[in-house]
């Protein structure tokens, strides 16, 4: 089979959600009754389905969460955390983000602060945002060596 140059090029331009919605389209038999400009707009479509998709998973690498795997959708607020729904609720807009504003979230051994704080890191690279999760022993030593080296003020923006 014959790859169509078009292919060729949209590869070359690393276009690739375009050239997978290309290749879906024209194996569609009901694809032939759309216009040049619903082909065009179908594939532009996936090409920024894939790239969002793609930005989102490297921030995800990136973000290095402990429990990557949380989402705020899986949050049990019965659970006996004494969880206040509208506040994380709240915290999920990302507003405090916006501001520039600290999260500190304490309690107990074991109740999920770290899946929670988990689960708003996700959800914050979800809104676009980059994360980096570090537990406070680490962060503090990482920056304490800094000092010592010059890079802080380079790690610390």
């Amino acid at each position: 089979m014959l790859t169509h140059p078009s292919l060729d090029q949209l590869k070359e331009l690393k276009l690739d959600g375009m050239v997978e919605a290309f290749l879906e389209l024209e194996n569609q038999e009901s694809a032939s009754a759309l216009s040049h400009g619903e082909w065009l707009g179908l594939m532009l479509d996936r090409e920024a389905a894939h790239r969002t998709t793609k930005r989102y998973h490297s921030r995800m690498r990136a973000a290095k969460l402990r429990h990557a795997n949380a989402c705020a959708e899986d949050v049990d607020y019965h659970a006996s955390r004494k969880l206040d729904k509208a506040l994380f609720q709240k915290l999920l807009t990302g507003q405090w983000i916006k501001k520039h504003r600290n999260l500190m979230i304490t309690g107990p051994c074991g109740v999920g602060k770290t899946w929670l704080a988990s689960a708003l890191g996700q959800m914050a690279c979800r809104d676009n945002v980059t994360v980096l999760y570090k537990r406070v022993p680490r962060l503090f030593d990482e920056l304490e060596l800094a000092h010592g080296d010059g890079r802080f003020p380079r790690i610390f923006a």
